[in-house]
């Protein structure tokens, strides 16, 4: 192998290299996002619950005064 072809070999394997080590940051990134994500939908669907649980109560409370009229 002439000194040429072992200089651009070098040379794409660190392209590589820097490519993969980008893709890592990315990925890693993409993965804290996804857990916020996951926290953000599991703290929106708490609070969906909650107020759902309320309506459903004061629909019961009118439900009640309107028997008692």
């Amino acid at each position: 192998m002439e000194n040429a072809d072992l200089q651009a070999l070098t040379n794409k394997l660190d392209r590589l290299i820097q490519h993969v080590e980008q893709l890592r940051g990315q990925n890693r990134l993409l993965l804290a996002n996804e857990r916020a994500w996951r926290g953000e939908r599991a703290h929106l669907i708490e609070k969906n619950e909650m107020a759902r649980l309320k309506v459903e109560a004061m629909i019961s409370r009118l439900k009640a005064l309107e028997q008692d009229s």
